[in-house]
């Protein structure tokens, strides 16, 4: 095995060859890997953790976008106006017929459960039991599963296009290396470890390898989405909240009401000071059935016994990043393809522009989409592959960079300190909801100093090269979400700024960013491909 500069052993390397490389074993890459399957493509799925509790989707009740075929003239047109011109009706129409016709699917590795009329309730779901499902049936469909084996890097053809991928076997330190026809990044978005739950592990890894290749992303100023939390624990699940009221340390009950504004007013107050919380306001109904519903909520507060009917306790927001933003990799075609040959997109790891437009999916148009955009990406790479073959005698090299292979001479790299640099702009009240177009130009001149830095010296060791590369990753796309937020000079939906506060009718375009060395931005219509057969 050649090229492996950051492996333990070269003697004992796994290489295999595949139809289909998905990369991520959260919802979208399960979907994804079924999607290459049922497409009669040779499909294997390397998970940085363990398929079937990997990312959001595991600790969550996840609902899905299910409307039935009557009512979706409607819902489309509702979502398409509050997405602030920036979604797409075509692709909201095609993510609510594929959702509804390929959900049920689960049903034979999955208990729906059913009202009182004996009507099967398909839209939610319990994520540990969803993700345990969706394995069952990637394994049944015959993919090949490497669990705790985390992507470091792609390989690219002579031609640019898109090789295969390399990385680490966890449990054992030592490299894997696979050829591909096609790839299916699925690696989840990037919450800048803001102890959100579940998604320490996104990183923006698949933004960073795409870039790698020359892949362009869109969205990413829409990536200050925030969730209300127990101060004391990650726990992120904010259903609850709607029965909130709010309290500062004098105990004064403040007007922070439910609703579209709750986050701006809620930070604004944590900006004053703590900021208590009680759920006194929940219906006997929904306090009984909580536990049934989301049977990890109650936990942080049982074990502290606090009762969060009747207590007080302290909260505090927990940013989501491009979890629940909406930025992502640009996806040029209804196969969810990006802009490199060979590489496809799929649930977070792509914009979800096309559907949420300027606001955030939540989560049941996120998870219509990770569902949708799985079986299309999945779908198309496998067509892809059969199209021309894996090409696996081709030669083919690596291309990652920042944290592998430093441009000049390798040094320690404070990797906490440059968390830390890319924290701030990315998480902060006062820079990330209240954003101001000097704070925003700051920011950037100090993350592209930071990001020479790290690309001139960082590299990886025994034990560290995925954390290395995670931190080069979050570096990146803290840099893509400062630059496009600066680039976009008006307040559209999630993106507000103080400095210039009007939406401006001329800016109802998206933004494409790319670039390592140098960031780079471009304005595009909100136009898309001409849709294909979903």
């Amino acid at each position: 095995m050649n090229d492996f500069a950051y492996a333990a052993s070269e003697s004992n390397g796994l290489e295999f060859e595949t139809d289909v490389l998905v990369v991520g074993g959260g919802l979208a890459g399960a979907w994804a890997a079924l999607g290459a399957a049922r497409a009669g493509a040779d499909v294997v799925l390397v998970d940085k953790g363990y398929c079937g509790t990997s990312g959001v989707t595991a600790t969550a009740g996840p609902g899905h976008w299910w409307v039935a075929p009557e009512a979706r003239d409607e819902t489309v047109r509702k979502r398409f106006a509050a997405g602030a011109g920036l979604g797409d009706p075509q692709w909201m129409h095609r993510i609510l017929d594929t959702t509804w016709r390929h959900l049920r699917s689960l049903a034979p590795y999955y208990t729906f459960p059913v009202d009182a009329r004996g009507q099967t309730l398909f839209r939610a779901l319990r994520g540990p039991e969803y993700m345990r499902a969706l394995r069952s049936m990637v394994e049944s469909a015959g993919v090949r599963i490497l669990d705790h084996c985390p992507v470091l890097e792609l390989l690219r053809h002579t031609d640019g296009s898109i090789a295969g991928a390399q990385g680490l076997q966890r449990q054992r330190q030592q490299p894997w290396r696979a050829r591909a026809g096609a790839i299916v990044l699925a690696t989840g978005g990037c919450a800048f470890r803001s102890k959100l739950l579940g998604a320490d592990n996104n990183t923006g890894d698949g933004y960073l390898m795409a870039a790698e290749a020359g892949a362009e992303l869109s969205g990413m100023e829409f990536s200050n989405y925030y969730t209300v939390a127990p101060k004391f624990s990650s726990m992120t699940r904010s259903m609850s909240y709607v029965f909130a009221r709010y309290f500062d340390a004098s105990g004064r009950e403040l007007p922070i009401a439910p609703g579209p504004n709750q986050t701006v007013t809620l930070a604004a107050a944590l900006l004053d000071g703590p900021v208590f919380c009680t759920l006194d306001l929940t219906p006997e109904d929904l306090r009984t059935a909580l536990p049934t519903i989301s049977p990890n909520v109650m936990l942080p507060f049982t074990r502290r016994g606090i009762d969060p009917f009747k207590d007080r306790f302290e909260v505090t927001l927990r940013g989501e990043g491009t979890v629940r933003g909406i930025g992502g990799l640009r996806i040029t075609g209804a196969a969810c393809e990006t802009s490199v040959a060979n590489l496809f997109a799929a649930g977070d790891t792509a914009t979800r522009e096309l559907v949420a437009g300027a606001i955030s999916g939540g989560g049941n148009i996120n998870s219509a989409w990770a569902l949708s955009s799985g079986l299309w990406a999945g779908r198309g790479a496998a067509e892809r592959a059969r199209s021309q073959g894996r090409r696996s005698t081709e030669a083919a090299h690596s291309i990652g960079q920042a944290g592998l292979r430093p441009l000049r001479h390798a040094a320690t790299i404070d990797t906490a300190a440059v968390i830390a640099t890319v924290q701030r702009p990315m998480l902060d009240y006062d820079q990330n909801i209240f954003r101001n177009g000097q704070a925003l130009a700051q920011s950037i001149t100090q993350l592209d100093s930071t990001w020479r830095t790290f690309s001139d010296h960082a590299q990886g060791g025994a034990g560290s090269w995925v954390r290395t590369r995670e931190t080069a990753a979050m570096l990146a796309t803290a840099r893509w979400c400062a630059s496009s937020a600066l680039a976009r000079t008006e307040s559209r939906g999630m993106h507000q700024r103080t400095d210039m506060p009007r939406t401006d009718p001329a800016w109802a375009q998206r933004i494409t960013v790319g670039g390592l060395s140098k960031v780079w931005q471009r304005r595009e219509a909100s136009k898309q491909p001409e849709m294909a057969a979903a």
